[in-house]
């Protein structure tokens, strides 16, 4: 009984290996429905896409070097100004005053310089008579006509009067000093007059305007002054847009570059790429950098006029569609291949194993998956055997690749029918050598 039981066991145990093994065989034998798609030549362009703002190409902020109240404001926001033009006058009442004294204390110091000069010239005058007096006392002296007194009292007015020319000449440049330190000042004084009228540095168009006639300002002589306005150069305007560090080097200056802006969304403009920046955005002034901070580049691209022409203003060149923060998005083209084999980019898939393996061996892998972590992953497409009407497994190298389609440089020849769909098959389901049939588009459309 029991060694009946044992075979009974026994003829269970294949029976049920058998069922798994016919399962897994008729299921690998049945026909899986795919879609695909011919590896055929086209004209691939590869870009990089980033969303910014608007912004002139040159802007200036227009600031007051002095402090003071605003009485004149001869400009208002949207004219165009040309260069030297008057736009702002601060009250100029202390600084004239100001003036005024610097001048009065430049008078003041050129006539104690001529007061010194001529104090000179009578102490030299006063030293050559008593200069003969000495010589005169030191000969009568010798002959014994005079006492020692005498002589000491004629040496000592010498060596007063020497003294009093050398304090005659440091007067002189005292003074002299002192005339050109109230020249500065006079300087200084009819500097900040002149400041008081402010002109435009560059022909543009006012677009921004934070003050008005009445309002006080602070001057940036000392710190950050006050803004008056803003002038920017309409005529060329560029888009700053941020790019990951993932695609940062495939960007290289004068690619090209389309520009979709919200504002008018059925138009696309030409732009060049004419600034690449070198340090990260977030790494500016932050010493202390995580690891999962997305790291972007700034990236200027400029919008060419001659793309929005049309949309100018008759005869008004300095115009332009754009207004300074519209958002836009750009595209820039970093390499492009005519006539290149291509295919689908919904055909590739990673996969572990690129040969056809045994029901045997497909057992023992999936129980040896965990320790397989490391295997080797190969970039893959499956292709339609037309003649067994079987998939076959590809390995391929691959270059470029726009939005919809990717470069094949080897594994695929052209013209051969890629399987494209659908997607979970490609990824994951689709083995090597499965029998494979073309879906019915009827039967999809009504899904």
């Amino acid at each position: 009984m029991k060694q009946f039981k044992k075979i009974a066991l026994i003829i269970g145990g294949v029976l049920v290996i058998v069922v798994v093994i016919g399962k897994l065989a008729g299921g690998r034998n049945e026909a899986k429905e795919v879609e695909v798609d011919l590896c055929v030549r086209r004209s691939l362009i590869e870009t990089v896409s980033a969303s910014g703002k608007i912004q002139p190409q040159k802007e200036v902020s227009i600031q007051s070097e002095v402090s003071g109240l605003i009485t004149e404001l001869l400009v208002k926001e949207g004219d165009h100004v040309a260069q030297g033009q008057l736009l702002v006058v601060i009250n100029p009442d202390v600084y004239q005053s100001a003036l005024s004294r610097a001048e009065a204390g430049f008078n003041s110091a050129r006539s104690n310089l001529s007061s010194a000069r001529a104090r000179l010239l009578q102490a030299e005058a006063q030293f050559k008579v008593n200069d003969l007096n000495y010589k005169r006392q030191q000969k009568l002296f010798g002959d014994g006509v005079i006492a020692q007194s005498e002589l000491e009292n004629a040496t000592s007015q010498w060596e007063t009067s020497k003294a009093e020319v050398t304090a005659a000449n440091e007067s002189i440049k005292s003074a002299e000093f002192a005339v050109e330190s109230a020249a500065a000042g006079v300087k200084e004084a009819s500097d900040n007059l002149r400041r008081t009228t402010i002109k435009a540095p560059m022909a543009g168009t006012v677009t921004a305007l934070s003050k008005e006639v009445g309002e006080n300002v602070l001057g940036n002589n000392m710190m950050s002054g006050d803004v008056i306005m803003k002038i920017s150069a309409l005529g060329n305007m560029e888009v700053n847009v941020e790019v990951n560090e993932a695609d940062i080097m495939r960007v290289q200056l004068g690619d090209t570059a389309w520009v979709e802006v919200d504002a008018y969304r059925e138009q696309k403009f030409k732009g060049i790429v004419t600034e690449i920046g070198n340090t990260a955005l977030n790494a500016m002034g932050n010493a202390a950098l995580t690891m999962d901070q997305v790291t972007n580049f700034s990236i200027k691209v400029l919008i060419l006029p001659s793309s929005y022409a049309h949309m100018q203003e008759a005869g008004d060149a300095s115009s332009s569609p754009f207004r300074t923060g519209m958002s836009a998005t750009v595209d820039i083209q970093t390499a492009s291949v005519q006539n290149a084999l291509s295919i689908p980019i919904k055909c590739i898939a990673s996969r572990e194993d690129t040969l056809e393996l045994s029901l045997t061996d497909r057992i023992q892998q999936m129980e040896n998956t965990a320790k397989d972590a490391n295997k080797e992953v190969f970039t893959v497409v499956f292709v339609m055997n037309e003649t067994t009407q079987k998939a076959e497994i590809r390995c391929v190298k691959t270059g470029i690749q726009d939005d919809e389609f990717i470069e094949v440089l080897s594994g695929v020849m052209e013209s051969e029918k890629v399987i494209t769909g659908p997607y979970d098959m490609v990824s994951r389901d689709l083995q090597h050598q499965d029998q494979v049939k073309l879906m019915d588009k009827n039967a999809k459309t009504k899904q």
